[in-house]
């Protein structure tokens, strides 16, 4: 057996049948034989099959009553019917009991390899899509949070386990990787969920306001404090104030921060008192705060306490198994928000999606899937834009159709090459066409 190969079953009651099957199926499959269908059908039980091949004609159980047999025990399984006789009304009975195709002896092998292939990606495809839904469902627990791989998993993992603790937890992350998103989790699995998330962009206020907006200020505090004003933190009583871009934060403001953390107490500008407060902190940053540490721009005392619980968010290019995941999820929130239908993305233009480095990570790929729907009136999203680059669309100085699709035939060919290592009869199979019609193509392409 070939490991990893798919599985596929063949019934046959000749001999010579069986034999020629495994012959040309074995480079690429792993072909599980049988010679009459009650032997097929203990088969199913035992195999994870992904394609059939059933003879018309034999004693016990002819092809289609096994057919529907196998409909039965798997309704998904692409089936290939194979006969001497070249009877069409058994061809419409076998497309009508929902085989895939019906072929007639003596064929060519290469047909028969195409069809397989054809139904083995087909089921894969379906694999992949139920994977998709199945996953977003799984997620929608945690908002808008998306990811499988196993870091996010750990991340998923440190949210759930903190559903009755109040401690202080630090998000570091490039910035777009999703640590508001975090931090929202965080607050909708704890016990303050009912009670305010207050959200504060440190980096987005002026030093000389730090301390108003952070903790209110009284009528008459300085020039311009014409009424009393609720800081952010008061604001934020009972329930969790998120601090993002701490790294952002005055070194006056870390201090009155650290003795908040000590004594749950804030004092409005121009106060006469303490007030009590009960808020869980979440901050986050894009910043480096142990070289912050190092150089001191940020206090040592501060950081220890913010980083009671610590979650590292890994930049998109690093956790790229999680981008087809990511793709379907925006794609389908876009089309229900702008009442569109997008039926999906071209493959050239997905392979791009997943070989780009995303510098500007979730937050970069959320705008470009919703600026594609937007621009694309229906069918599939063909042209995305990447940082000003456009993908699988016109180029700037256009040559004529011949060399556009010469071109373009060149580079699949290319692909298509480096994913079966060079290997000739491989890649014909893949493309669909014949061994010498590639090299052929090669010779005149340029490729060696």
């Amino acid at each position: 057996m070939i490991e990893g190969a798919p599985y596929i079953l063949v019934v046959d009651d000749e001999a010579n049948m069986l034999i020629a099957y495994k012959t040309f199926l074995k480079p690429d499959y792993n072909p599980i034989l049988c010679s009459n269908g009650t032997e097929a059908l203990q088969k199913l039980t035992e195999y994870s099959f992904s394609a059939a091949i059933l003879d018309l004609k034999m004693p016990d159980m002819d092809g289609l009553e096994l057919l529907e047999k196998i409909k039965e025990h798997d309704s998904d399984l692409g089936v290939i019917m194979s006969t001497a006789t070249n009877d069409v009304k058994y061809a419409v009975q076998a497309i009508k009991k929902g085989a895939f195709e019906y072929v007639t002896k003596p064929f060519q092998y290469e047909e028969i390899l195409g069809l397989v292939a054809k139904i083995v990606e087909r089921r894969e495809l379906r694999k992949e899509n139920f994977y998709l839904k199945s996953a977003l469902k799984e997620q929608q627990s945690f908002s808008d949070l998306i990811g499988q791989t196993s870091v996010m998993r750990n991340v998923f993992m440190i949210i759930e386990n903190m559903n009755s603790v109040g401690s202080t937890v630090l998000i570091t992350g490039e910035s777009g990787t999703g640590k508001e998103l975090v931090a929202h989790a965080i607050h909708q699995r704890s016990d303050r969920k009912n009670k305010p998330f207050v959200v504060v962009n440190c980096a987005a206020i002026p030093e000389n306001l730090f301390e108003s907006e952070l903790f209110g200020h009284e009528r008459g505090s300085f020039t311009g404090a014409f009424e009393r004003k609720i800081g952010k933190f008061e604001l934020a009583d009972t329930g969790t104030i998120f601090l993002d871009e701490i790294g952002c934060l005055p070194q006056s403001m870390q201090a009155k921060l650290l003795r908040i953390l000590q004594d749950n107490h804030i004092e409005r500008v121009g106060g006469k008192g303490p007030i009590k407060i009960s808020v869980r902190i979440v901050a986050a940053t894009n910043t480096d705060l142990e070289q912050a540490l190092k150089n001191k721009s940020f206090r040592e005392d501060l950081f220890y306490r913010l980083n009671v619980i610590p979650i590292k968010l890994p930049p998109l290019r690093e956790r790229r198994a999680d981008l087809p995941l990511l793709i379907e999820y925006f794609l389908k929130k876009f089309n229900e928000e702008l009442k569109k239908q997008i039926a999906g993305i071209d493959r050239q233009v997905m392979n791009e999606l997943l070989e780009y480095d995303w510098p500007g990570n979730i937050r970069e790929l959320k705008n470009v899937i919703e600026r594609a729907v937007v621009l694309t009136k229906n069918g599939m999203i063909t042209d995305i834009s990447l940082r000003g680059k456009a993908v699988n669309g016109m180029p700037e100085t256009l040559t004529s159709l011949k060399e556009a699709s010469a071109e373009f035939e060149k580079e699949y060919i290319k692909k298509a090459l480096a994913k079966t290592g060079g290997n000739q009869s491989e890649t014909s199979r893949l493309l669909g066409i014949h061994r010498t019609t590639l090299i052929s193509k090669m010779n005149l392409l340029g490729l060696k």
